[in-house]
This record gives C-alpha cells, sequence and structure tokens, in this order.
C-alpha cells in the first residue's frame, strides 16, 4: 500500500509547472514523479508512471486537458485528477470526469492544502486504517540516544533553528529530524500542519482564539503554549475540525 501520493504535474507552461511543484512540494504526503508538457505526454508518462494522483491544466495545444483526462479513465491504473488551469469555465465538465479538485491560477495555497486534502483522504485511507491498527512508535535520537515515543502522547511539534521538537506533557525532546520527515512518519495518526513551523495532534486541540488577517492561536490541553495558525491553514484546519 502506498505511504505517499505519486503525482505527475503536467502544464504547456514551464514556469507554471516548476512554481507548482514547488508548492506540492510542501507536503509531505505528495510525491512528484514526473511532469508533462503536453495531454499526449501526460498519458504516456501516466501509462509509464502510474502515479496515484496528475494535476492537469486544461488548455494545452493538439490534446487539452479534459482529452487527456478522458484517455486516463479508460486506462488499467486510474489516477486522480485535479485539474490547475486559468480558466473557470471548464468547471463542469471536470466534475464529469469525477475530479477531486478545479483549481484555478494563480494556484492559491489555502486552496491548494484543502486538494491535497482531498487527495490523501482518496489515496492514502487503506494506510491510515492499517497503521493506527498496529499501535506503532515513533523511533527519535536525542543526543545519541534511541527513544521511541507512542504518537498519541505527541501534543504538538515545532521547528526551531536546526531543531525539531516534540511537545509531550511528560516532557520536550529535541531531535534533528526535519519537521516535514516527522510529519511523514505521523501520517497515520491524526496531526495536522496549522504553520510552517507547526504540527499538532488535533485531540489535544483546546481552543481556536481568532488573531489578525485571518490567522488564529491555538490553544492545546496539556501545556500552556499558545501557537499560531497561520492564514494559509486556518481554513483547512477549521474544515478538519469540522467546525
Amino acid at each position: 500500500m502506498n505511504t505517499s501520493i505519486r503525482t505527475l504535474v503536467v502544464d504547456d507552461e514551464r514556469y507554471s509547472r516548476e512554481e507548482l511543484i514547488y508548492l506540492l512540494k510542501q507536503h509531505p504526503s505528495i510525491e512528484v514523479v514526473g511532469e508533462a508538457e503536453s495531454g499526449e505526454q501526460a498519458v504516456l508518462k501516466t501509462i509509464q508512471l502510474q502515479p496515484d494522483a496528475v494535476f492537469l491544466d486544461v488548455e494545452m495545444p493538439v490534446m487539452n486537458g479534459l482529452e487527456a483526462a478522458k484517455s486516463m479513465m479508460e486506462l488499467k491504473h486510474v489516477p486522480k485528477i485535479v485539474f490547475a488551469t486559468a480558466y473557470p469555465q471548464f468547471g463542469a465538465d471536470a466534475f464529469r470526469l469525477e475530479a477531486v479538485d478545479y483549481l484555478l491560477k494563480p494556484i492559491d495555497e489555502e486552496q491548494l492544502a484543502e486538494a491535497v486534502k482531498r487527495l490523501e483522504k482518496a489515496c492514502l485511507k487503506p494506510v491510515i486504517q492499517q497503521a493506527v491498527k498496529s499501535g506503532g512508535k515513533l523511533s527519535i535520537e536525542e543526543n545519541g540516544e534511541i527513544i521511541y515515543l507512542n504518537p498519541d502522547n505527541i501534543i504538538y511539534i515545532s521547528r526551531e533553528e536546526s531543531f525539531s521538537k516534540i511537545k509531550t506533557a511528560a516532557r520536550e525532546y529535541f531531535v534533528k529530524t526535519p519537521l516535514k520527515e516527522l510529519e511523514s512518519r505521523l501520517r497515520p495518526y491524526p496531526f495536522f500542519r496549522i504553520h510552517k513551523s507547526y504540527i499538532v495532534h488535533l485531540n489535544y486541540v483546546k481552543r481556536l482564539v481568532p488573531w489578525f488577517n485571518g490567522a488564529y492561536q491555538l490553544e492545546l490541553n496539556g501545556c500552556d503554549d499558545m501557537l499560531a495558525v497561520s492564514r494559509n491553514y486556518a481554513k483547512a484546519f477549521r474544515t478538519e475540525l469540522e467546525l
């Protein structure tokens, strides 16, 4: 079973591809396995690479994105489709093809985060169910010592200069492992990124306090720290909490 979403990015404009790939790489669950600059190339690479998801532009010469998506629907391994285009008028056609989402350029980071969440639910759900049942531990190295933590005891993790801080009710651990890697390893558990420097365990969420410019401050059970919820993650976080 997949532990990441193998993703193909398709756009006939190089700059648009590079920008989208950069944004996607901010999400630990996304693994960009290839890119294509035309509809025909997209179908060929989908056959070769068998990605789980394809981010697909609509307006491309010869074979457009809608035509490419129709061809992909006929393949043995059908990827999830997210359209990313500057043209809003193709939305109805996109959803007839059962697209996961329809993003308008320029890509909004908040909307992209919501699209990734939908992909995670569609592509990674079996992995999450299996991993939660396994009751595994998170292994970390602190001062040369290997420590095994129960993920359910972790309140939040933050990135502080060259270290990641893992906060539990009992103590704090400081490790060199990047935040993105820790987030990926904790994917089976209910952790959520609220800021480029913070991921939190949803079961410890106590209170959201409005801050400014659409941002919030988050109060957590088990500690006195107030964490910033950035505007880019706030809407997706509220949706995750079913507010």
